[in-house]
Order: C-alpha cells, then sequence, then structure tokens
C-alpha cells in the first residue's frame, strides 16, 4: 500500500493506520510517477489530506496518470478534492468550512459496509467537492458538506472529505479496513514474523559474506537490529558499543552486562569520552552537536572496522520516524536532524544495513518481542543518540554532565518505583543554559534549574505531557535540590508535540 504525501499532517498517520490492519504501507512524495507506482505494484493508492486549496499556486498535484493504472485508490480530504478535480469533478469554497467532529449521514456502500447510517466523523478543511466525477455515486453527506464521500467502483475511486485515520473518527478504522480487505483485496498478512523474514532474506542478500558491524546503544531499536542481523548472517557480525561519555548513570556497565548475557555476540566495548567531550567542546548549536556526535561515532566504526579487518557494512537501528524527522520525503521539513540520519558524514566509508527504517517504535518492540528479546529491553524508553548533549542546553562540560546524570537518575529511580515506566513513552530530565538565584540553609545561591520532561505518545511522531501525580514531582523536586547541590529549581515542561519537540534539542 502507497500513501501518496500531500503535505498533510496525518499523513504519517495513515501509514501507520494501514499497518495497524496488517496491511505494509509506505509514505512516498506526490511527484511518484505511474512508471515508479507500477513498478511497485501495490495493492492499492491512499492519497493524504493537505492544508492547501487545489486551486492554489504551487499547491501540490499528482500526476493524473496515476488515476488510470487500474489501481484501487482511495483520496482523503484534500486527497480526495484533488482526485474530483484531476477527473472532472468540481472544488469550490462554499463558505461552510468544516473543522472537528461532524455528524455524517452514510449509506451502504463498499467503503461503509456494516457500519452504522449515523456517525460521527472528524473533518478539517475550506474547500468542499460540490460535483463528484462523472460516474460517480455520493455515498455520504453532512449538513455543511453534501459530498462527503463518493465512489466509483469501475474505475476504483473513491473519496472521503472527513479523516478516517483519527481517532476521532470512531468508525475510521473500519472504514480503512473496507478499503483494504474489500476493495483493494489486500491481505492482513504483516506481521511481526513477517517483518523478520522479510528482512533475513534483504540483508542476506545485501551483505552476502562480508562482515558486518552493528552500532549498538544498549536501546530497543540497535538490540532489535543487531538481533536480525545476526539472525541472518550469524558470526560475519560483530557489535560495538561506544561509550561516548554522554550516557546515563550507570548505563554503560547495564549495557555491556545485559547485552553480553543475552545476545552471546562479540561485542567490543570502546572508551571513547574523552575523544567525544573534546569534539563538543565549546559547542552551544543543536544541530552542529548532533552532526558532531553522529560524525564521530562513524569515525570510531571505521576505526574498528579497520581493526577488524576491512569490515564493509554498518547496522543502525534508524525508525520510519527518524527518516521523516530528518527530511526524508519530498515535502517533509528537517525538523531536527538524527545522528544516524542527517548527521552522518558525506565521506563515510561503509555502506549502511538498516534493517528498521521502515518501521515505527511500536512496530519494532513488537518484532523484538517475536524475536524473544527481553522484557526489560523491548520496552525501555527511547534514549537518543547523542545522549546527553541534547539535554543539556549550551556547552557540554563535565560538571555539567555529571548535575544532569544525577537529576535523571533520581528521575528514573521514582518513576520506577511510583509503577509509571511503562506507562510512559520518554521522561527525563533537561538541564538549561541559565542559572536562577536561591535560598538553601539561610543562604543565597545561584544554581541551575532542572526540567522535567514526561510525555505519553504512540510513535513519537506526536505526543503529550504526561500528567504526573503531584506528589510524585514533590519527591523528585525535593531529592533533586537537597541531593544535588549544583541546583536549586526544578520545573515541569508541559508542552505537547506539536508545537515543541520531545527532547529539547
Amino acid at each position: 500500500m502507497l500513501v501518496i504525501d500531500l503535505g498533510g499532517q496525518y499523513s504519517q498517520l495513515i501509514a501507520r493506520r494501514v499497518r495497524e490492519a496488517r496491511v505494509y504501507s509506505e509514505l512516498v512524495p506526490h511527484s511518484v510517477t505511474p512508471e515508479q507506482v507500477r513498478a511497485r505494484n501495490p495493492h492499492a493508492l491512499i492519497l493524504s489530506g493537505g492544508p492547501a486549496s487545489v486551486y492554489a499556486e504551487g499547491a501540490p498535484r499528482v500526476d493524473p496518470g496515476l488515476f488510470r493504472l487500474g489501481v484501487p485508490t482511495l483520496g482523503i480530504c484534500y486527497g480526495m478534492q484533488l482526485m474530483a478535480l484531476e477527473l472532472g469533478g468540481r472544488v469550490d469554497r462554499t463558505g461552510q468550512s468544516e473543522f472537528g467532529r461532524t455528524d455524517l449521514r452514510a449509506q451502504e456502500s463498499a467503503l461503509f459496509r456494516d457500519l452504522p447510517p449515523a456517525q460521527t466523523v472528524w473533518m478539517s478543511h475550506r474547500d468542499s467537492v460540490v460535483a463528484p466525477p462523472q460516474g460517480a455515486e455520493v455515498v455520504a453527506g453532512s449538513d455543511s458538506t453534501p459530498i462527503a464521500a463518493f465512489e466509483e467502483p469501475r474505475l476504483g475511486l473513491y473519496g472521503v472529505q472527513f479523516h478516517p485515520e483519527v481517532v476521532h473518527t470512531p468508525h475510521g478504522q473500519d472504514l480503512l479496513k473496507n478499503f483494504l480487505y474489500d476493495v483493494a483485496k489486500a491481505p492482513p498478512a504483516w506481521t511481526p514474523a513477517a517483518v523478520i523474514h522479510e528482512q533475513v532474506e534483504r540483508i542476506r542478500a545485501h551483505v552476502g559474506r562480508e562482515r558486518v558491524l552493528c552500532a549498538l546503544s544498549g536501546g530497543v531499536d540497535s538490540a532489535v537490529a543487531a538481533l536480525l542481523v545476526h539472525r541472518a548472517v550469524g558470526d560475519q557480525l560483530t557489535c560495538v558499543f561506544v561509550d561516548h561519555g554522554l550516557l546515563r548513570k550507570n548505563e554503560a556497565e547495564q549495557v555491556v552486562e545485559t547485552f553480553g548475557g543475552h545476545f552471546h555476540v562479540p561485542l567490543v566495548h570502546v572508551q571513547a569520552q574523552q575523544r567525544f567531550l573534546e569534539r563538543l567542546d565549546g559547542v552551544d548549536d543543536p544541530e552542529e552537536k548532533r552532526k558532531i556526535v553522529g560524525g564521530e561515532f562513524i569515525r570510531v566504526f571505521e576505526d574498528e572496522a579497520r581493526k577488524l579487518g576491512d569490515v564493509r557494512f554498518l547496522v543502525q537501528g534508524t525508525l520510519y520516524s527518524d527518516v521523516i524527522e530528518s527530511g526524508g520525503t519530498d515535502n517533509a521539513e528537517t525538523i531536527k536532524s538524527h545522528h544516524n540520519v542527517g548527521g552522518l558524514p558525506a565521506d563515510m566509508r561503509m555502506h549502511l544495513v538498516e534493517p528498521l527504517r521502515l518501521l515505527f517504535k511500536d512496530e519494532v518492540r513488537r518484532v523484538g518481542e517475536e524475536l524473544g528479546l527481553a522484557e526489560r529491553m523491548v520496552w525501555r524508553q527511547p534514549f537518543p543518540g547523542p545522549g546527553l548533549a541534547i539535554r543539556i542546553i549550551g556547552a557540554v562540560t563535565p560538571e555539567r554532565l555529571e548535575t544532569l546524570r544525577e537529576a535523571d537518575s533520581i528521575l528514573q529511580e521514582e518513576i520506577r518505583r511510583a509503577g509509571l515506566y511503562r506507562d510512559l513513552w520518554q521522561s527525563f530530565c533537561v538541564l538549561p543554559a541559565i542559572r536562577s538565584v536561591g535560598v538553601q540553609g539561610d543562604g543565597r545561591t545561584y544554581g541551575y534549574p532542572i526540567v522535567l520532561r514526561a510525555v505519553t505518545s504512540e510513535d513519537a511522531m506526536t505526543a503529550d505531557w504526561a500528567r504526573l501525580p503531584y506528589d510524585l514531582i514533590e519527591i523528585v523536586a525535593s531529592r533533586i535540590v537537597n541531593e544535588i547541590p549544583a541546583v536549586n529549581r526544578v520545573v515541569l515542561d508541559v508542552t505537547s508535540k506539536p508545537p515543541a519537540t520531545i527532547e529539547w534539542e
């Protein structure tokens, strides 16, 4: 299943919902050609929504030849309007905009099979289709939008003005399944076991008999990537764990102990703390930090590869969300360069093996469980490759690293004690580049504040701030200011993503 990205904020969510129906999907740019689509031989296409008007200058368009491929196609919101316009229908700005929950009236049809005739959907549009393509039947409408869905089964063309992919459309996933299973005849065959089988075959074909290094961080992404590659090539794999001095308290020891006891794969532990800190000395720009860490990682791995005898392949646990946020599609703006995507040096000498590049985090966890990965590793909260360097605002110094490590250790300890670790996507501390006045022991202090950041999410593409219990926040704040002399204030970040990102840098 190919989801054609027309710039909508929910484009990635559409791809996720299709995958949740156990049908593999990928996000592709709207510049995709009919020849490229035909070569992929998809079961169906979905045109995403988008913020533009179909009549606006520079609005994203698709090659009209896509509609003549005979591939079932579903247009959502802007995608429906674009489909109607290209096929002879009419789209107007009627003055009847719809934003938010809307009551819909639907008739029995391919899309609405076994769904209630009256239901709530989520609308977000100003323009509306006022005349469907010739031969298309209108199958749903609302008070403000008489043409809220149409179908042209002979040509395999379907459109809905609302967003079935969001949770605010309660029957939206059922509608998508009707399209996937009944219209497109796509089998629900994309499972963790299928992912493992496919990736093992791809890795073997790509690597052959060459030696392989795996960039191991100890997180679930690199651990699952390592297991997949080890299943594919066995003893050709050597894992390298680089301690760059930017890890959390006692983390290096835990990674070496856990990995060595679980995987039984050769592990090289590189002590590179001084090397990374020297490269980061005086650097306060977040993008520069990420690129320095990413570039230095590669140089360390190249050094280790030479010691092992010209290893040509490097495994990384890159995820789909990393690719998207680093500007991995034509319509994607670079939000921040992930160290293993946008931070890679141009003259890198090793070829990348990224078996998770098209998976979201929750999918990686399911694959990890299928591979038998220990629960404590499968459910480890995400930790960024640049580590504490991007949780320290401004310059990274040994003193600031130690302050942040101690604060984060307290937070993690209390989160686990409260039984909330698995409920949170991430929980961590941030050390800003400011100080504030306080009073401790009847004397004036001028210390650092610590920011507590905890969020809930499904895939890190969006996130909401976690409503931690007040008594837990009080315990954490009290411990931090009492046990860490350099800190005299604790604050809580209550911003969702968007508009913020989860990490501060």
